[in-house]
């Protein structure tokens, strides 16, 4: 039955019942089976020992929140539609989803087939009440920050802790991670429990063993693999070291094992790039399988083999993206980078071409004729004035300042926050909700109205700033032949993606440049996509389909083959 038939009441209503929902998040570092208990011993005794009807099913997820795409959740929804039961309980408001958009309307929903929602924290709290809609909004925005808060505070928790020489994360091979309860002397510094990492009885010694057989200084990572998978030791996982495939070829398995070769923490180290703790600086607090000079040895021992390889050499194709091939037929084709016997001494030779075919062109020749190409560029100075206005179009495009709706969107979130700041307010005043709950949604207030006030301003700001460059952008248009051979190669590559539309290729190998108009070249960096002419006399933003003034475009001057700025009309 549909939902307008049971608002009508021409279906009998739901049966009633209790539909109880738990879940626990995959992000939780509890077991789960922990977490729902506690879940239901506060629905039952908050709500369903005060409650005659029956339970008529529990609903489990352990996932997070944020996606709605939960498998107890839309079994739920599910019954509710076919009319299984009357209420649905969860522990609290965010239990029902991160997303407050998802949760409340899905709250509507089972209201609209007679279902109704309550909350075990909150019992007297009805969803559908509008100050009870507005406590349930809130929530969801205090689960949002709670989440972010915990990130960071989780984050400085392990900082702080390698910082004092601890590891923070799971053990690797060798180790294992110990959780143990922790004295009264020592509960106020390190909480309920203790955590560190030591070395693993069973798993150790293999390692040790590996590391001997680096030191030697005989064997390669393979032969290594090898003789662990002798003695019958694998991978923690299970994963032999070394396997044996269906065609009888042996594949040895020896990322794990370079990995552990690398690894600080196996000399007791304390080493993290991200949180600029650099090797040697910080002792840790479990014993290590080798010493610090076996493990700067072996680290010598793996770069001196290094050394001796020939390694395959990538080349950086400098117009990779924006070259194109021109046939005799007129036909086009865009070109791919490819390099032949990139093993050789100098890497090869590098072409761009087109796959599985005979066209391909030496990258050496196309891009030694980028510099005299774009010495060709000039600007023609009867065009600057429909450049200014072409230009300061187009970023006011870009900007808002032409599209009110964006500038009032922003407006309109700033009164929205005080219009649920007031709502608040009366919350507050009638002992609904409590001064620590206004506390921190008046914090969360605050930094939205910050984000949003600055946007504001900058849009003005930015379109003075970008204004004022263009006339340097000019400039630098006219001298970009100088000025290009002075670039190192990926600013070269930077420039050009900046400047050119299209480089296209003939069957002689020449090439012309076609480039993007002057008012792309300077803000180019957040709009790839070119603006296109539909027909010579209506130029059209591919982005809105709206109408724009006549942009300036470059095209070839036979008379001295150099290049001029011309209207398009």
């Amino acid at each position: 039955m549909t939902s307008q038939k049971r608002k009508k009441g021409l279906a009998t209503p739901p049966t009633p019942g209790w539909a109880v929902y738990l879940r626990t998040s995959s992000e939780d570092h509890q077991k789960p089976e922990l977490s729902r208990a506690r879940q239901r011993a506060i629905i039952e005794s908050n709500v369903l020992a005060h409650s005659d009807m029956p339970v008529y099913d529990e609903y489990i997820d352990v996932l997070t929140g944020k996606t709605p795409n939960r498998t107890g959740y839309q079994r739920l929804l599910a019954d509710a539609r076919a009319g299984k039961f009357s209420h649905v309980i969860v522990e609290r408001a965010d239990r029902f989803g991160r997303d407050d958009t998802e949760a409340l309307r899905a709250i509507d929903e089972l209201h609209e087939f007679g279902v109704g929602v309550r909350f075990a924290n909150s019992p007297d709290l009805d969803p559908m009440d509008p100050d009870g809609r507005v406590i349930v909004a809130l929530s969801f925005t205090l689960a949002r920050r709670e989440s972010t808060l915990l990130g960071i505070r989780t984050r400085g928790g392990q900082q702080a802790k390698r910082r004092g020489g601890g590891y923070a994360n799971y053990a690797p091979e060798g180790y294992i991670n110990v959780t143990a309860r922790t004295d009264e002397s020592k509960r106020h510094d390190l909480g309920r429990f203790d955590k560190w990492v030591e070395q693993d009885p069973k798993r150790a010694t293999i390692w040790r063993y590996a590391w001997d057989l680096l030191l030697e200084d005989r064997w390669t990572l393979e032969e290594i693999a090898e003789k662990l998978h002798e003695r019958g030791y694998h991978h923690r996982t299970g994963r032999p070291f070394v396997e044996i495939l269906p065609s009888g070829t042996r594949r040895a398995n020896i990322s794990t094992i370079s990995n552990v070769f690398h690894n600080w923490m196996y000399a007791g180290w304390v080493v993290s790039e991200k949180n600029k703790i650099l090797p040697k600086t910080i002792r840790g607090n479990w014993e290590p399988i080798v010493t610090t000079e076996e493990f700067e040895r072996g680290l010598e021992i793996l770069e001196r083999r290094n050394r001796h390889r020939i390694a395959k050499r990538r080349h950086d194709y400098l117009l990779k993206g924006i070259i194109f091939y021109i046939g005799e037929d007129g036909n086009e084709a865009k070109l791919t980078g490819s390099t032949s016997n990139t093993y050789r001494r100098g890497g090869g030779t590098a072409y761009y071409c087109i796959p599985r075919s005979n066209i391909n062109f030496k990258c050496d020749g196309i891009d030694r004729q980028i510099p005299d190409e774009l010495k060709r560029i000039q600007v023609d100075p009867d065009m600057l004035p429909m450049i200014r206005a072409y230009y300061t179009h187009d970023l006011a495009e870009k900007l808002g300042h032409n599209r009110p709706s964006e500038r009032e969107q922003l407006v309109a979130a700033l009164e929205a926050i005080d219009q649920e700041e007031a709502r608040t307010v009366r919350l507050l005043a009638t002992g609904k909700i409590s001064e620590d709950l206004w506390n921190s949604l008046w914090a969360e207030w605050q930094d939205r109205r910050l984000k949003l006030r600055a946007t504001l301003e900058g849009m003005t700001q930015q379109q003075q700033y970008h204004i004022e460059n263009l006339e340097s952008a000019l400039g630098i248009i006219a001298q970009v032949g100088t000025l290009y051979n002075r670039l190192d190669r990926s600013a070269q590559k930077e420039l050009l993606h900046h400047m050119v539309k299209r480089v296209v290729v003939n069957v002689d190998g020449e090439i012309v440049l076609e480039l993007r108009a002057p008012s792309q070249i300077e803000h180019d960096a957040n709009v790839r996509e070119p603006l296109k002419c539909k027909h010579p006399a209506h130029w059209l933003d591919v982005r809105t389909g709206s109408k724009l003034a006549p942009p300036v475009v470059y095209k070839p001057n036979p008379a001295g083959n150099r290049f001029s700025l011309i209207s398009s009309q």
